[in-house]
């Protein structure tokens, strides 16, 4: 195999002495193939889905652990061992388990954005302990069913987050009431901009529910705390975007938060 000096130099600081002498032993390659070849094995190694190893048990990698509520035009599919959201019209993902409180609900979730149809830099929202005002079924359960316009769930009495909402502009805490009015506090309505969306980047994310008190976390920090007069002690979780391209992945229900 024919290697440049420049590419020897790239590889040896990238791996290491050891690994440009075993690459150049071990392959016999003819030069005007070798460029071909390199790329294809830096493909293989350095691609994220190709490292990641499928992992069944994870509660993203198996699409039967949740019920999808979306207007027709979008899509929602495993995709290694996340949930990939591609929405239109507006779509929630339920987590079929009923939680109960003291729990803590974590997740990493990443806003794919490449400028094509479909991507969106907005709408990291959350439903949690949602529960309807009639019934103590499931908001998914047969007769409460939604199509995934936003509008259908504010009949339900829940904690609700809206990160980088509204074209990314907004991000809010709000204590659904069970009425259209959907109760917010000023000091729950934020616009600065530390505090919208970046595209591409992993946010790890974790909504709380314990001794009445109700917490929204983005990678480490308390973004959102409210103790609620009338606390929502059980109730379920779910996803909500429009119009964005979503990946989630490392869902994590903690009952001892």
């Amino acid at each position: 195999m024919v290697t440049s000096g420049c590419h020897a130099h790239a590889f040896a600081a990238k791996f290491g002495e050891t690994s440009l002498q075993r690459h150049l032993l071990t392959c016999r390659v003819k030069p005007m193939r070798a460029p071909f070849v390199f790329a294809v094995l830096l493909c293989g190694v350095f691609s994220p889905f190709a490292l990641a190893k499928k992992d069944k048990s994870a509660p993203t990698a198996d699409l039967s652990r949740w019920v999808v509520e979306q207007v027709p035009g979008g899509s929602v599919k495993v995709k290694g061992n996340a949930l990939e959201i591609r929405d239109k019209g507006g779509c929630t993902v339920w987590w079929k388990q009923k939680l109960e409180a003291p729990v803590a609900i974590s997740f990493t979730v990443t806003v794919v954005y490449h400028g094509k149809p479909g991507e969106r830099v907005s709408d990291v929202n959350c439903f949690w302990m949602a529960n309807e005002t009639h019934t103590s079924a499931a908001p998914f359960a047969k007769g409460n069913g939604r199509s995934g316009k936003f509008s259908e769930y504010d009949s339900l009495q829940t904690y609700y987050v809206g990160y980088g909402a509204n074209n990314n502009t907004t991000t809010r805490f709000r204590r659904y009431d069970g009425t259209p009015e959907r109760p917010m506090l000023p000091e729950h309505d934020l616009s600065d901009r530390k505090l919208m969306l970046e595209p591409n980047r992993p946010y790890r994310m974790k909504v709380v529910a314990e001794d009445g008190v109700a917490e929204f976390w983005r990678d480490g920090e308390r973004i959102f705390v409210f103790t609620d007069p009338f606390p929502l002690r059980t109730g379920w979780f779910g996803f909500r975007t429009v119009n964005s391209h979503l990946l989630i992945e490392a869902f994590d229900v903690d009952t001892s938060p």
